[in-house]
């Protein structure tokens, strides 16, 4: 198992009000009075502020994981997929989305490509954030990035273009847990929130050098059921065969629910593309949230990886109020609040 990258050093006191399990089998949270207690929150320099680890009846609860046993698919040419229908208990993916949309910090991202002399600027359709470091580097106990190989400090250009930040325990607690049951090991946690059917994400592969010639990815959903589609590559041509085919492969298309898992594995991501289309109505304006477990080898998996999900734009962050995600500030009013 992977050493633990959010350590405890990096959790402060404070008292917050701390849910309630009823005496029924479903969980709610509560905000009596007499439910106030001091709790961790997992913090850090790199973050706009403090996230606070699992109620425990949602940390119990992660202990019964799988909920279910996996179902291989790998009836297609170079696919192999471990599907876990659900691997969360239903007893808490409820409040379990809910937590996380409510306590973490996302980002809108925005960037620009360039193919030849044309200029094209991106609007990342989905809310999304990171965590993690690769293997080149770790966190000390007082959360400082120091060389994994000797424990020294980094050089300070190790990371140019960005602020690697550890992993909070909620979403720690979580990776340590799914590396028991992929047999694998993680070193990055992404978040991705797509508030309506309109967020998505187009096909594509995780099959960037810097995981490896053949990555686990473990992928998890709360909140709304959204389509899942995979695609087989098309074959490169080759000089006995010009024409570029597609192998034998039917596409897939997997209705995921919440609490569901796909660990993708193996020649996967070399040969297949995936992706979440847009919906209209129904189920998907409701929400749904991404958490997907992955193994940078070197720096350049840390700059990628925070480039594309955190970039230089502004924090978001629920709001209960307006049932929306709004700009953040650090005074904790949105920025709808200060212009009001």
């Amino acid at each position: 198992m992977a050493k633990k990258r959010t350590l405890d050093s990096f959790f402060q006191l404070s008292s917050p009000k701390r849910a309630r399990v009823e005496s029924n089998s479903t969980a709610k949270l509560t905000s009596d009075a007499e439910t106030q207690s001091d709790v961790f929150r997992s913090d850090h320099s790199t973050y706009p502020y403090p996230i606070p680890q699992f109620p425990s009846y949602i940390a119990n609860a992660l202990s019964e994981v799988p909920a279910t046993d996996g179902q291989e698919i790998n009836d297609q040419p170079n696919l192999d997929l471990l599907y876990f229908q659900p691997y969360i208990p239903k007893i808490i993916e409820k409040d379990l989305f809910e937590f996380l949309r409510k306590e973490l910090f996302f980002y809108r991202v925005q960037y620009k490509i360039k193919r030849g002399p044309t200029e094209t600027q991106i609007n990342t359709p989905r809310y999304t954030t990171v965590f993690g470091v690769d293997e080149s580097s770790r966190f000390s106990l007082d959360g400082t990035l120091v060389d994994a190989q000797t424990s020294k400090l980094i050089p300070s250009d190790r990371y140019r273009t960005c602020k690697p930040r550890p992993i909070p325990h909620c979403l720690d607690e979580l990776r340590r847990i799914t590396e028991v049951f992929t047999s694998s090991t993680y070193n990055f946690c992404l978040v991705n929130y797509y508030a309506t059917g309109s967020d998505s994400i187009s096909y594509h592969s995780d099959d960037e050098r810097f995981l490896g010639p053949q990555p686990s990815i473990a992928s998890f959903s709360l909140g709304a059921k959204r389509d899942f589609l995979m695609k087989h590559k098309p074959v490169a041509p080759s000089v006995n065969d010009p024409q570029s085919t597609s192998p034998n492969a039917k596409s897939l298309k997997l209705s995921l629910a919440s609490g569901d898992m796909i660990l993708m594995r193996g020649p996967t991501q070399a040969n297949w593309l995936h992706s979440i289309p847009k919906r209209k109505g129904g189920e998907s304006e409701r929400g749904r949230i991404n958490i997907t477990f992955r193994k940078a080898l070197v720096k350049g998996g840390t700059e990628n990886y925070y480039q594309y999900n955190v970039g230089n734009g502004q924090v978001w962050k629920w709001n209960d109020a307006k049932g929306e995600m709004k700009h953040w500030m650090p005074d904790g009013k949105s920025k709808l609040q200060q212009e009001a």
